[in-house]
């Protein structure tokens, strides 16, 4: 069974995980409405940009994990926040905002799963989601390259099963625009990072859980850990100031339901 999700280690970055969820915000273009659901809402940072932005919304957070839901109840105890599974989650009633900071990627299925969420929404709703879109970048490469290891590859199989790849932007436009006006862009950040290990710490709460899930022995798990982290060393060589520059693509769409 793979480990819950680490609160504190995906917490540790929270200024730079937060800047695109309030980007994709920013370009929402609600001014009240009456029910907002955070889709994948981890421990909490999401949702308190939602609840500061609209105070008088009828506001809840979801998410498969329980440890970020604990944190997020800690975080922010006026609200409710449920379990839930997103892959065939639906809302008791229409929602005016679906919200959703980098969460889709996880889920198979975009084709059906986005005009799923957008008939959720009530007439003028709107769909928000962002998702990394790395998987061409050297701290993913260098994941598939470790596990095809000798030491790894019988463990962790086949690694392109492990988070499928996006479809294209124009793939995204054509299958929400004849149901929504959608606006699409893509952001690739450059996040300032202190050495290889800080860049190995912010994937261990994301990207690297699926490989290091499928390394049942702690040993195991360090020793891929440690070939990874030669591997960034190697692919984000010290900038300057000695610091490593970490390069994050990220899609944004938003899309508003036709009345």
């Amino acid at each position: 069974m793979p480990a819950d999700w680490n609160p504190d280690l995906y917490r540790r970055f929270e200024d730079e995980r937060t800047r695109p969820a309030a980007e994709l915000l920013a370009r929402v273009p609600l001014a009240a409405p009456a029910t907002v659901v955070d889709l994948g809402c981890g421990p909490g940072n999401s949702t308190e940009l939602l609840a500061a932005r609209y105070p008088q919304a009828e506001l809840s957070g979801l998410d498969s994990s329980a440890a970020m839901l604990a944190a997020a109840r800690e975080r922010l105890p006026g609200l409710r926040f449920e379990q839930a599974d997103l892959t065939d989650w639906a809302a008791p009633a229409p929602v005016d905002l679906l919200y959703a900071n980098a969460v889709l990627q996880w889920l198979p299925g975009h084709e059906a799963l986005l005009p799923r969420l957008l008939r959720l929404l009530t007439p003028g709703g709107v769909l928000a989601l962002q998702m990394p879109d790395n998987l061409d970048q050297p701290s993913h490469r260098a994941m598939r390259e470790t596990a095809a290891e000798p030491h790894f590859a019988a463990a962790i199989g086949d690694a392109g099963r492990l988070r499928g790849r996006l479809l294209s932007a124009e793939a995204y436009y054509d299958l929400l625009a004849p149901h929504a006006e959608v606006d699409l862009w893509r952001t690739t950040y450059h996040h300032h990072m202190a050495d290889a290990a800080a860049i190995v710490d912010w994937l261990r709460a994301t990207g690297l859980r699926p490989f290091l899930d499928a390394l049942a022995e702690p040993a195991l798990q360090a020793r891929f850990l440690a070939a990874y982290q030669a591997r960034i060393e190697a692919a984000y060589p010290p900038r300057a100031d000695g610091s490593r520059l970490l390069a994050f693509p990220r899609l944004f769409i938003v899309a508003r339901r036709h009345p």
